[in-house]
Formats: structure tokens, C-alpha cells, sequence
């Protein structure tokens, strides 16, 4: 980054102006569009730490290639709000450490069953239908159950899943429970999701 500053100071104003008034104005059409600022920096930086030199030439060249490649994804409609999906992280992280507490403590209802003299497992499947309407949610529920120690996804549908429980308990806490109502409640905060029904 120094090596780009000095780079910058060292040029005649005639020259700064003319290298930076085309960036200048590019970058102030991508700052209206928050994915393509991100895309156009990480471009940049990737650019820049490949590189590793700082002339003119080549800084002038990575910024009118980043510009190039943006150009080209947009007119090819790669570029969307839907690549950097700022709204569904958002709701996302909230919901990981919740998810986070429940394989722990999963994980360690099922350590004490594997550890007790009489293996007290009553392996059991159960039917239900969830409360997700997409196919994310549909996907992030499944997943869940399959990530929380004891139970095991085996058929996710959109209007039915099947589950296996290594405790008849485990597999009928899977219905209506507190797991489906987040996941509803994550899929509800996401407009995003809401208009891609499965």
C-alpha cells in the first residue's frame, strides 16, 4: 500500500489527474452498488498481492482489469445482489451460535448414552412436515438435524421429512420443534428467500 501512495505522490499532477479521474469515476458508479464495490476491491487486492510490484504500469493495469472483469460479469449478469447475500449473513449469524450451543449439548446426551453399562438407545424414525416454504430453508433445516449429534436427515421434501433418531426422544424432538421455528423465523427475515418458493 505504501509503494501505491508514493506511487501516486510521485506523479505529475497532469498525469494523477489523468490516471485518477477514470478510476475516480468508475469507483463512484460501483460505490452505489455494494456487491460490485466488493467485488471490484477484492479484484484489486488479489491483483495487488499476486503482483507484488507497485509501478505505474502495473497498478494502472490492475485497476482497468478489475474494471474490465466487472464490466463483463455484469453484462453476463453474474454480478448480482444475489452474490454477496449481505441480508441472509446477517440472519445467519445469528442463528450459528444457537445451533452451535445444540450440537454441544447433543453431542453430549449422546456421550453419556454411549458411556452407560446398558447402551439405552431406542433407534426410532419419524414423519414430519416442515415449516420452511424454500428450498435454502429447506436445506439449512435438514442440515441441522443432520449436524446435531443423534439424529440423521434421510429424506428432506418439501412437504415432508424424514428422520432418523438414535433415541425415540432425539427423532420426536425433531417434530414441531425449536429448531423448525428458527429456521422458519431465519427464512421469514430474509426477503431474498421468501420469493424463491420450492
Amino acid at each position: 500500500m505504501e509503494g501505491v501512495l508514493a506511487w501516486a505522490a510521485s506523479l505529475d499532477p497532469a498525469w494523477r489527474l489523468l490516471v485518477l479521474l477514470p478510476v475516480l469515476v468508475a469507483f463512484a458508479g460501483l460505490v452505489r452498488n455494494m456487491v460490485v464495490t466488493t467485488a471490484f476491491v477484492a479484484l484489486m487486492v488479489f491483483w495487488l498481492v499476486l503482483s507484488g510490484h507497485y509501478t505505474p504500469f502495473l497498478v494502472s493495469a490492475g485497476v482497468g482489469s478489475a474494471i474490465a472483469v466487472l464490466l463483463l460479469a455484469r453484462r453476463m449478469a453474474v454480478v448480482d445482489r444475489e452474490a454477496v447475500p449481505v441480508d441472509f449473513l446477517r440472519a445467519v449469524f445469528s442463528y450459528w451460535p444457537w445451533l452451535a450451543l445444540e450440537i454441544v449439548r447433543s453431542g453430549w446426551t449422546i456421550t453419556r448414552i454411549i458411556l452407560h453399562p446398558r447402551l439405552p438407545i431406542s433407534p426410532a424414525m419419524v414423519r414430519f412436515v416442515p415449516s420452511q416454504h424454500t428450498a435454502t430453508g429447506l436445506v439449512i433445516h435438514a442440515n441441522s438435524i443432520t449436524l446435531t449429534p443423534g439424529t440423521l436427515t434421510i429424506q428432506a421434501d418439501a412437504g415432508e421429512f424424514l428422520v432418523h433418531g438414535l433415541t425415540a426422544e432425539g427423532a420426536t424432538g425433531c417434530i414441531d420443534s425449536d429448531m423448525d421455528r428458527r429456521v422458519a423465523a431465519l427464512e421469514a427475515a430474509v426477503p431474498r428467500l421468501r420469493k424463491g418458493i420450492a
